[in-house]
């Protein structure tokens, strides 16, 4: 402990050295890494909030004052240091809807009650509470705001107007393909191919950002061969855009409403892109501080004349992957785009609309993602994605997302009320009826429940499955009342229990929660839900298994309980397999290769014989064809030999050099000589030897791991694994499995090693 007058030190990081105190990085110590980041996020931004401003309806500098803003101002207070926060095409339809009811001005001021509502939100930290929200509903939402701007982007692209709502728009798309621009379709058409081909261009190309060099390349040829295009107009520069906003003259329900809209978007788009971030690399971020940042943004933008500022996904993944080490970046970033605005100005006068127009169509094709349909149709959820997609086409961006997240509530409430249940009539006649019950089971499952459960013929002997997370008692009284009319009527009924409730110690009470279990089946009931073979089978005399009953009982256990989750899992595998490893392992029954290294079907090609020995003699021809097999027939990455604790083929190795060698026949007398080196490499003091004796393990477990590292050498040596080895194609790697604590240990021809189970994750 420090004395009084001492301070305590802290060291930076693993790598400080001891006694040296923590140090906050500064300004200077990240600019080598923040400056050229910043320029690269500076280069794609700017045609991005040109791009946004044009599609919203607003002055093209308000797009600009935004991004500078959202740099400087989210970027210095924001709770994420590498996000990248300016204008967003996820609020373009709400502005322009906004900007056509109130006009700007009014927008300007909705912008900044907007970030005001953000900041009593970050204040009152409920930022995690606005990830509440449903992830298809987001991705849905986004998925219809960039076929909204594809439908009002293509009105410009081909010289037209685009009208106010998504149905106008297409309802004027045939007009306006008849009445095309031809230059400015051309332009726009330009743009989109060259984004839709930059990915392919060399690397050294691609350093520049694709939308900047599409608008560039375009805008230059546009003043060549079409300087008659329709283009960007303002007047002044960024300063002389500054527009101050005013109170709405009147409708305050709807301007309240607009503010809640805004507010709500933005924070959630804003948190949902700092998750991502995060994901990506950055610090975990403090989402109640990035809502004062996205917040305080907003309001000095509303007041400046700028559009809404929230987090962007596209802007901040480029500051990462750019190298961006701290907010510098997005700070910088807010500063290129003030500069750049400030001074040339003119040059964006250049830009034709429909340079914009191409540019804003690719944005919009991106929001739209077949991955999210894929997977909103696994989850189940397509029905919620669709609803919320359309809506948010036909009618608007909140009304959309509102039915959304209605209709996902309603989902997830019929989900975790509707109990699955199922009755299974029985493939063979000795075998009985099966009812499946899974879920919550509550008085709301009733009426499914008595259904499907008189659905059974009387007088059938019944399985009931039940597997529920909750059961109340209203369920469980309608469950036994039916038991006991099957069972009047001479039928047999057996509950089995694998859920987390408590039913058959309940009897005449309300279940109780338990810690999940299985009751077994009993040896023998009044039916059989067996084959005839198994009818045929009788049991111990002290009433226990015999084992073909055992095995087959199950067999039984594992086609009506598993057999469905384990089809999806070994489906690919039907027409052969790819497994990448070779796992040599003892025949012992207590080691389970595809349990100890955590595998499914499909991963591990197993060998197993006496000792997980190799033949390098060519004496074994199982041995040896299935060495050739793995390395030359389905190319395996790796062989893993394994060997494990308290082994018997050890025991019978020591026992052969005391002179007591277990009389099993000629075949295990010749098994013998494959490991009697082992037993001679363990007297001639091997180095795996020394160290498993240094961490206390017993001589016959030295002797299971000198065996595997000799195991290795043989590998080195033989015909058909040899050279794989040698030119590092294949890895070889040597396990112990010590039984008695459950743990894997890594043998090398060297030593041992104690695995970290972390490593892995390090690594």
């Amino acid at each position: 402990m420090p004395q009084p007058n001492q301070s305590a030190t802290v060291p930076t990081d693993s790598h400080s050295p001891p006694g040296t105190k923590a140090r906050k990085p500064t300004f200077l110590s990240n600019l080598g890494a923040d400056l050229p980041a910043s320029l690269v996020v500076f280069l794609v931004a700017l045609p991005l909030s040109l791009g946004i401003a044009a599609a919203s309806g607003a002055p093209v500098m308000a797009g600009l004052i935004a991004a500078a803003v959202g740099g400087i101002v989210a970027g210095s207070l924001g709770g994420s240091p590498l996000q990248v926060s300016g204008p967003a095409a996820g609020l373009t339809v709400v502005v322009a809807g906004l900007v056509d009811e109130f006009g700007w001005q009014v927008t300007c001021a909705i912008t900044a009650a907007a970030g005001v509502v953000q900041l009593l939100m970050g204040v009152s930290r409920i930022g995690r509470a606005a990830l509440a929200v449903s992830p298809v509903v987001v991705k849905a939402m986004l998925a219809g705001i960039g076929i909204t701007i594809i439908l009002q982007q293509l009105h410009v692209l081909l010289g037209g107007q685009a009208a106010g709502s998504a149905i106008e728009n297409l309802t004027a798309l045939p007009a306006a393909i008849t009445n095309v621009e031809l230059h400015s379709a051309l332009l726009g058409l330009a743009v989109v191919a060259i984004l839709l081909t930059w990915k392919f261009l060399p690397a050294a190309v691609r350093r520049i950002p694709g939308p900047l060099a599409a608008v560039v390349a375009v805008t230059a040829l546009s003043v060549a061969v079409a300087p008659g295009v329709e283009r960007i107009s303002f007047s002044g520069s960024i300063f002389d855009a500054i527009a101050l906003p005013s109170l709405p003259d009147g409708n305050w329900r709807a301007a309240a409403m607009a503010v809640i809209t805004v507010a709500l978007i933005a924070s959630i788009e804003s948190l949902l892109s700092a998750v991502a971030v995060d994901k990506m690399g950055g610090s975990r971020t403090n989402l109640n501080r990035e809502l004062v940042g996205q917040g305080s943004a907003n309001v000095v933008s509303g007041m400046l004349g700028g559009l809404p500022v929230t987090g962007v996904i596209v802007r901040s993944a480029t500051n990462v992957e750019a190298g961006a080490a701290s907010r510098t970046s997005a700070i910088l970033h807010g500063v290129w785009v003030l500069v750049f605005s400030a001074l040339f100005a003119g040059l964006i006068q250049l830009i034709p609309l429909s340079v914009l127009a191409g540019l804003l169509l690719v944005i919009g094709a991106k929001l739209i993602k077949v991955a999210d349909i894929r997977t909103s149709l696994r989850t189940g959820d397509l029905l919620v994605y669709s609803v919320t997609l359309v809506c948010v086409v036909v009618l608007n961006l909140l009304e959309g997302v509102i039915i959304g997240l209605a209709l996902a509530a309603l989902c997830v409430l019929w989900r975790v009320l509707r109990a699955q249940i199922h009755a299974h009539a029985p493939a063979a006649e000795a075998t009985p009826w099966r009812v499946t019950i899974a879920g919550s089971c509550s008085f709301f499952a009733l009426p499914r429940l008595n259904r499907v459960l008189h659905s059974v013929p009387e007088g059938q002997d019944v399985v009931v499955e039940l597997n529920a997370d909750y059961l109340d008692h209203a369920f469980r009284e309608a469950l036994v009342a039916w038991q006991r009319q099957q069972r009047n009527s001479g039928a047999s009924v057996i509950l089995e229990e694998h859920g987390t409730t408590a039913f058959s110690d309940a009897e005449d009470n309300t279940p109780q929660r338990q810690d999940p279990r299985e009751f077994p089946l009993p040896p023998r009931t009044s039916w059989q839900p067996l084959s005839a073979r198994v009818n045929q089978v009788d049991d111990d005399e002290d009433g226990g298994q015999p084992p073909l009953r055992s095995i087959l009982l199950g067999i039984d256990k594992y086609h009506r309980r598993h057999a469905e989750k384990v089809r999806p899992l070994v489906q690919d595998l039907t027409d052969g397999q790819n497994p990448d490893t070779l796992f040599v392992a003892c025949v012992d029954s207590r080691v389970n290769p595809n349990l100890i290294t955590s595998s499914g079907p499909g991963d591990l090609l197993t060998l197993r014989n006496i000792g997980n020995v190799v033949c390098n003699d060519g004496r074994d021809a199982s041995i040896d064809s299935a060495l050739s097999f793995a390395v030359k027939g389905l190319t395996v990455d790796s062989i893993v030999v394994c060997g494990h604790s308290n082994c018997g083929a050890m025991k019978a190795v020591i026992a052969d050099a005391e002179g007591a060698s277990p009389d099993m026949g000629d075949g295990f007398d010749e098994w013998l000589e494959h490991a009697r080196p082992s037993y001679s490499a363990l007297l001639a003091g091997h180095p795996v030897a020394l160290a498993a004796s240094a961490e206390g393990y017993s001589r016959l477990d030295q002797l299971s791991m000198v065996n595997v590292a000799l195991q290795l050498r043989k590998l080195e040596q033989h015909p058909v694994t040899g050279p794989a080895l040698a030119s590092g194609r294949v890895q070889a790697t040597g396990l112990f499995y010590d039984i008695c604590t459950a743990r894997v240990v890594l043998v090398t021809p060297e030593g041992i090693e104690q695995l970290d189970p972390s490593m892995a994750v390090r690594s």
